[in-house]
């Protein structure tokens, strides 16, 4: 099968006890391992796909528990750098009463904003593997340069890249992301994910359409489109699809989009093992139906549960969600 390595950050999600419209309730914080390519590194592992997770943890109690996390869920760890130069990034996670969170996060300062290249593994892309990022990491010039370096290395290695756009503005100066950086990276992807909010603001006024096709354009071969839980959209060069999610009761939707592209990344894993990672994937109608619909019952499992890595689904929570 086809390994999945995710580069970014691995963080402590501090999940409030509190409700939004239960103010006036006592608030307690429970911490859950978290961030994003490190919830993808683990949803893979969790599916039966060879997973390694590169990045950078701060040698303090915060990132021995997320190196454990992640062992413990069967992700290959021999990439993360631990250091004393900075702390491990906290997230501090509010819910409304449907489940949807807002964010506090304590970072800058954050030790995974310190990986380098040189802290990459010899020989990491010589082998075919499909290589998973996100815009969190672009929000200081240094690691900025060090991601989008790192899809170019993956891509001229003969990988798949793929990135989940995943804004979250709050970790940008000014309070809003740099479209023109965020969208290089997404143009460097193979497989592209973006919620419809996102879309909308990395758009702006440009016509929907006209924006997707410049990413293909581009180089994108797949963008995915999700929706809460409404539709996902498969947009290709050849083809546009729509599938619907299972309905679900959401308890927090923290991990929800991290569990879809980690399952849509494991169906790829398996079929790319047997066509090859430079196979038409992407004009495979069949396959991105089914493999999206298990994407969909990822996310939907993940919704239900608190936490991140907690909340992900193995192949048995799948069956469970067929409908």
């Amino acid at each position: 099968m086809t390994p999945v390595i995710a580069f970014g950050e691995a963080l402590v999600d501090m999940l409030s006890s509190r409700l939004s419209d239960q103010s006036d309730s006592p608030e307690t914080f429970t911490p859950y391992a978290g961030g994003a390519p490190a919830n993808v590194a683990v949803a893979c592992a969790r599916l039966g796909v060879p997973s390694r997770f590169l990045g950078m943890l701060g040698k303090d109690h915060f990132g021995d528990f997320l190196a454990a996390e992640l062992a413990g869920h069967g992700v290959d760890t021999s990439g993360v750098v631990h250091t004393r130069e900075a702390r491990t990034a906290l997230a501090f996670v509010y819910r409304d009463t449907n489940g949807e969170r807002t964010f506090d996060f304590y970072r800058p300062p954050a030790a995974d904003l310190l990986y380098r290249l040189e802290h990459l593994p010899a020989g990491v892309f010589a082998e075919p593997a499909i290589l998973h990022l996100c815009s969190n990491s672009l929000t200081e010039p240094e690691i900025a340069e060090t991601t989008l370096a790192m899809a170019d290395m993956a891509r001229r290695a003969g990988c798949l890249v793929s990135v989940d756009a995943n804004l979250r503005h709050t970790l940008w100066d000014e309070g809003a992301v740099d479209v023109t950086l965020v969208t290089r990276l997404l143009d460097a992807a193979d497989l592209l994910k973006l919620t419809t909010d996102e879309l909308d603001h990395l758009r702006a006024d440009h016509p929907r359409d006209a924006w997707l096709a410049e990413r293909l354009v581009a180089g994108v071969k797949l963008a995915v489109i999700t929706d809460g839980a409404g539709e996902v959209t498969l947009k290709g060069a050849t083809l546009e699809e729509r599938v619907r999610p299972p309905k679900v009761t959401a308890v927090d939707t923290t991990a929800g989009g991290d569990a879809f592209i980690g399952g849509l990344l494991a169906e790829l894993a398996e079929f790319t093992a047997r066509t090859g990672i430079d196979g038409d994937w992407y004009h495979d109608r069949d396959f991105l139906r089914r493999a999206v619909q298990t994407a969909c019952r990822c996310g939907a499992h993940a919704v239900t549960r608190p936490g991140a890595y907690a909340a992900l689904p193995d192949r048995d929570d799948l069956e469970r969600l067929r409908p």
